[in-house]
């Protein structure tokens, strides 16, 4: 039965959260189709010691692709392997939609001279093709894609699967890089983390995201305290909040800035226009707080509460400190 491969993005030596959804998302069709699933995983020295954490989700195969030309991303040279492993024969291919997965996928899709998926927010698989559906026109309408072409190709929109383990053996075997991947065109000389205590936006299951009805820059600290509080929270932000600069512009959430997937969205003070929904709302569960019954927000909110978020805010985070403690 044919196999199934995913690519395991890393940042600093370990996998990030969307690398685990891909393997997750590749397991599931391969135990629907019968397959193995072989996740390659690339970066510098030392990368291999991952592979416990990619069997636990669901990989038979590691293929490590390590050496200090991949300890920074390496697009050029990462894609020429990538493409290379899945030529041998793959069902279906799974990539994170991330910043650098937005980048990387199309890469291998062209060397291939293959049509690919991106940002899917949803799947279903057959023996013969793969159904994937994404949010087109700012959210406006939900497209549906078949790609029956071998193998097919997805990017997932970070969120859109739910982690959970499902431990496989995890062989783990070295690739080469295909050609000198010092020649590359592109070279990533450095990465820059702005914050490396700060949970990343496509890594967090719940994101508490604040607009301008919270007023001033400094009501923010109010948002860091509902995320605090709930312990394993980002910090999120519409466009107006971070064009004027009460938040740096890598919180921004929507149609120009992140694509996120949580478990929980709470919306802060956020109306609702489509260029932010388009960013959130395939959220799994969305919870909003506006003094406008009639924002657009609430129309997608799972659970709304109409009043001043500034006074609602602490209460909101005493219950749930109150929660987290079992008082």
């Amino acid at each position: 039965m044919p196999n199934v491969f995913a690519f395991a993005e890393s940042r600093g030596g370990d996998v990030r959260r969307a690398g685990l959804e891909a393997v997750v998302a590749a397991r599931g069709v391969a135990d629907q189709t019968g397959g193995q699933v072989h996740v390659m995983i690339a970066g510098g020295p030392g990368i291999a010691a991952q592979a416990a954490k990619l069997a636990a989700h669901g990989a038979d195969v590691v293929l490590v692709l390590e050496g200090a030309a991949f300890a920074n991303y390496n697009p050029e040279a990462l894609a020429a392997a990538i493409g290379a492993r899945i030529a041998s024969g793959y069902h279906a291919a799974f990539f994170s939609a991330s910043t650098q997965g937005r980048d990387l996928t199309p890469r291998v899709a062209a060397k291939l001279k293959l049509p690919m998926a991106g940002d899917v927010t949803a799947f279903t698989a057959s023996a013969d093709s793969v159904v994937a559906t994404h949010p087109g026109f700012t959210g406006k309408i939900i497209q549906t894609f078949t790609l029956q072409a071998t193998p097919a190709i997805v990017s997932l929109r970070p969120g859109a699967v739910l982690l959970k383990e499902s431990a496989k053996a995890g062989t783990v075997e070295a690739v080469s890089a295909v050609g000198d991947p010092t020649a590359s065109r592109v070279k990533v000389t450095e990465t820059v983390v702005g914050n490396s205590a700060k949970l990343d936006l496509g890594d967090a299951p719940v994101i508490v995201s604040g607009g301008r009805g919270l007023k001033e820059a400094a009501n923010f600290s109010l948002v860091e305290d509902l995320a605090a509080a709930f312990g394993n929270a980002a910090v999120g932000a519409t466009r107006a909040v971070t064009d004027e600069g009460w938040r740096p512009h890598s919180d921004q959430i929507g149609q120009t800035g992140r694509l996120v997937s949580p478990d929980l969205y709470v919306a802060l003070g956020i109306s609702g226009a489509i260029q932010h929904l388009a960013g959130m709302r395939t959220s799994k569960t969305i919870v909003a707080i506006n003094k406008d019954k009639e924002a657009p927000i609430f129309k997608i909110a799972d659970y709304g509460i109409v009043g001043d978020v500034l006074e609602i805010l602490p209460v909101l985070t005493a219950a749930v400190k109150a929660a987290k403690h079992g008082s």
